[in-house]
């Protein structure tokens, strides 16, 4: 199965014009005066898909400002990502990111946290043109970004974790900043209070979705189609929510044996919990899950008008389900 490029998917001119845009600001924003702290802020900006910043393009699409705004608030998002990202790696200890070393494996850990602080202290300033809530509504997603990493963390390499903790994470660690990155965009655009409240929920289910899809690709994909080993979750402690079914289901006695040593996981072990997930019917279970999300996706983008933007909010939930259904026929 063959995925559409994402400018297929997002036939709006104007979006990519201000795409340009964004990406040149993030340059701009990312560039110190300090010899050599350029470098380290910029290390991951050339990679992403940008997904988060494509998002609050999009729902601007929803209002009628022509100015800057839009490009503030996708900038914005997308250096709150970032910024987390660095953080993330110094938390999970990772060697790489983006197909590069990442910052504390490059630099340190005490670098990597400093250069986060940074973008996250630049994303504020980059918002406050669009006003105090742009700003105190970036400042509460963070707040749950990290609430959600550390109820992760308290989550870590247990087996019994039960699978609505694991929705609470997904909810804050990720759907917190794609829900944001909708809702910004919306109010950047100049959309009508309904449009920013229906943004803002379909923003919310498929965040939801993004993570969900992700945390399959990394039971279904191969190496080549994720860029990084299969089964990296479980590598890491992290234990997604078809792992956490089949915990619960008729192989539970077997998926404690291979992970009960805790880390470093064997990979053969691993290799097996994968394939008991995939035979026990687990990942069909979750797809239930991303299907009932984005069924609630486009439930909340029925309220718009007909029209482009609306389409293309449907297609962008669509085709996370198709990264899924590409990586299981390959």
């Amino acid at each position: 199965m063959d995925l559409p490029p994402i400018r297929e998917l997002i036939p709006v001119g104007r979006v990519w014009e201000r795409m340009a845009s964004v990406e040149r600001r993030l340059i701009e924003t990312t560039t110190s005066e300090e010899d050599g702290l350029t470098d380290i802020l910029q290390h991951l900006m050339g990679g992403g898909k940008r997904y988060r910043p494509l998002l609050a393009l999009v729902t601007s699409e929803l209002g009628v400002v022509d100015g800057a705004d839009p490009v503030d608030a996708a900038v914005a998002v997308e250096l709150i990502h970032v910024g987390s990202l660095y953080h993330d790696d110094v938390i999970d200890e990772a060697d790489s990111r983006r197909g590069v070393a990442s910052v504390n494996a490059n630099w340190s850990n005490t670098v990597a946290i400093l250069a986060g602080d940074f973008l996250l202290a630049r994303a504020s300033e980059v918002a406050a043109p669009l006003g105090t809530e742009a700003v105190a509504l970036l400042a509460r997603t963070y707040a749950l970004l990290c609430e959600g990493q550390m109820l992760e963390l308290t989550l870590a390499n247990r087996l019994d974790t039960d699978p609505d903790d694991y929705f609470r994470v997904i909810d804050k660690k990720t759907a917190s900043l794609i829900r944001t990155s909708a809702r910004l965009g919306a109010m950047a655009g100049g959309a009508s209070p309904a449009d920013i409240e229906t943004a803002t929920s379909w923003g919310h289910q498929v965040g939801m979705v993004f993570q969900l899809a992700d945390d399959i690709l990394d039971l279904v994909a191969t190496e080549d189609f994720l860029g990084k080993p299969a089964g990296s979750d479980i590598f890491e402690g992290t234990f997604t929510l078809p792992v956490l079914l089949a915990a619960r289901g008729d192989d539970a006695d077997r998926i404690e044996v291979l992970l009960s040593g805790g880390k470093p996981y064997d990979p053969d072990a691993v290799t097996e919990v994968i394939d008991l997930v995939r035979k026990g019917g687990h990942v069909d279970t979750a797809l239930s899950h991303v299907d009932a999300h984005i069924a609630a996706a486009e439930r909340a983008v029925a309220a718009l008008p007909t029209g482009q933007v609306r389409d293309v909010l449907g297609g962008l939930g669509r085709y996370l389900v198709q990264r899924v259904e590409a990586a299981r026929s390959a």
